[in-house]
């Protein structure tokens, strides 16, 4: 029988600040990354650029991300597919994300 290896998948918290006069990194506040995006939060705006920041920095694609809770909250926590714990904050390190 052939079984299909499960993709590896890793969550993370994420403190979002809209409205913001560019898109950049805050570094770490408490256990979330701070990101700061231009866009308002209104129409869930501010969550496509969250996930275009994240898409291109991480370099995976805007479908491997997803925001499972705190759709309408500053405090979110996301979920990336095809990215180990390490790898994820490896990509940040590199990114100067943290």
């Amino acid at each position: 029988m052939n079984s299909v290896p499960k993709q590896v998948s890793t969550r993370f918290d994420v403190r979002v600040i809209p409205r913001t006069s560019r898109d950049e990194f805050g570094g770490v506040r408490g256990s979330a990354l701070v990101v700061r995006v231009t866009a308002p939060p209104v129409g869930g705006a501010a969550n496509e650029a969250l996930v275009k920041m994240l898409s291109d920095t991480l370099e995976v694609p805007a479908s491997d991300l997803a925001i499972i809770s705190g759709h309408h909250s500053r405090n979110k926590t996301l979920r990336v597919v095809g990215l180990s714990a390490a790898q994820l904050k490896q990509r940040l390190r590199e990114a100067g994300a943290l």
